[in-house]
């Protein structure tokens, strides 16, 4: 057998939908009471009923004793039901079901770990590391994360590969069910970050490799194992993002610092950050139907345009948020309650700066948006799914998001001393 042909039947193998439900299987999900046939079965212990039999009368979740079972004694664990996790685009109507898992344990830290790859985290972490660790590393951070996601998700929608069946899979998430899945971009986020996170700060900050090489081992793994557990990606999907990224880090590492230095210190860098990162936008959109996909990319794109032009401001107005050369290699030896304690209060403080910039101006911008182009906006998710809507909210309201990062909470900070 060719080279070819044994790489195309591996690749059909990691693609298998069964191969993610005996993941969810092994980490103790049951498929749903009404899910029977041939793929669509639960996990049967000897002496236990098939797959596609009704389960037996008081033992609803399919919990079979298997041999040795004592009469009498404690019965299997007991399940735990669940909604699948959803967003506010999601249609109620999707013909998601509820699951039981028999591991609580499982289901919140694989839930910690695809949320390492959504916004919640993203507008956690990279203020945090702004504004208390170091702005040098998080604007270099960002800039990767951007084109990471930015050709993650263009991939994913020329590929147009669909999500895992189901059944036999249990969706955990719907989040981003009406997404493609070729390659997992939460495969690549959480390969990306952890690497570039360590790739940048290794030399420059004082810790042991071994740590490092271990934090990015945990966060990768944890997010990868996730997007197969959540019955989200195949195995294929997370291994290409996992590649994909390495890729992406192995082009853009070089060039990191000089796309900074670029946004810094170039004149007219703003006016071609905003109409690069918008015609990307303008692109991405006209790849396929509508989807998550496309809102999710504007929004990275015009996270990216407002830190770089918010950097840019800081560069020229003098406001020097890189820690000094002289105290180069930083250290976390120096850390004490009342660092901490204004590294929290920045924190929360910042975060919601940034929230409310995000509200007022997601207020603002789609009912504008309709008004311009003659779209009715009695239902705002309808609305949405107009690239005419969609593109302008996203990227007017996360740029002014990413430049509120950059510039305005720092000046906040240093007006009330928390700087």
């Amino acid at each position: 057998m060719s080279l070819g042909r044994r790489l195309a039947r591996l690749a059909a193998h990691l693609q298998d939908p069964r191969k993610v439900a005996a993941f969810q299987r092994l980490c103790g999900v049951e498929v749903p009471s009404g899910w029977t046939g041939e793929g669509q079965r639960g996990p049967v212990a000897n002496g236990g009923p098939a797959g596609g039999q009704a389960h037996p009368a008081g033992n609803p979740a399919g919990n079979a004793a298997g041999n040795g079972a004592v009469p009498g004694a404690a019965g299997p664990p007991r399940c735990w039901s669940r909604r699948p996790r959803r967003n506010s685009l999601t249609e109620e109507e999707d013909g998601s079901q509820e699951f039981a898992t028999r591991s609580r344990f499982l289901y919140y830290l694989f839930s910690l770990g695809t949320e390492l790859g959504n916004e919640l985290f993203y507008i956690l972490f990279f203020p945090f590391c702004i504004w208390n660790l170091d702005a040098w590393l998080g604007r270099r951070l960002i800039i990767i994360w951007v084109w990471v996601m930015y050709l993650g998700q263009c991939t994913k929608d020329v590929i147009r590969w669909p999500r895992p069946a189901s059944p036999p899979v249990v969706k955990l998430e719907v989040f981003y069910n009406s997404e493609y899945s070729m390659p997992s971009t939460h495969a690549m986020s959480g390969t990306a970050i952890p690497l570039a996170l360590l790739l940048l700060s290794h030399g420059r900050w004082q810790y042991p490799l071994v740590f490092g090489l271990i934090l990015a081992f945990c966060w990768c793994s944890l997010v990868c194992c996730s997007r197969i557990y959540m019955g989200m990606h195949s195995i294929l999907d997370v291994i290409a993002g996992f590649l994909y990224a390495i890729l992406i880090l192995i082009v853009f590492h070089p060039v990191v610092d000089l796309i900074d230095n670029f946004n810094l210190t170039y004149k007219y860098a703003p006016l071609i950050i905003i109409s690069l990162h918008l015609a990307l936008g303008i692109f991405s959109f006209t790849l396929d139907t509508w989807s998550t996909s496309r809102g999710d990319t504007a929004q990275i794109l015009g996270c990216g345009a407002g830190v770089a032009c918010g950097s840019h401001v800081n560069y020229m107005m003098g406001l020097q948020l890189d820690p000094p050369p002289h105290t180069l290699p930083l250290s976390l030896s120096s850390l004490t309650v009342t660092v901490f304690g204004k590294a929290i209060l920045r924190l929360l403080i910042g975060v919601i700066v940034l929230l409310l910039t995000k509200i007022s101006m997601k207020k603002a911008t789609i009912p504008l948006a309709c008004k311009i182009f003659r779209i009715p906006h009695d239902d705002i998710r309808k609305a949405r799914q107009r690239m005419e809507v969609e593109l302008p909210y996203r990227y007017i309201t996360y740029g002014m998001v990413g430049f509120s990062l950059m510039f305005i909470v720092p000046c906040l900070f240093h007006f009330i001393g928390l700087s």
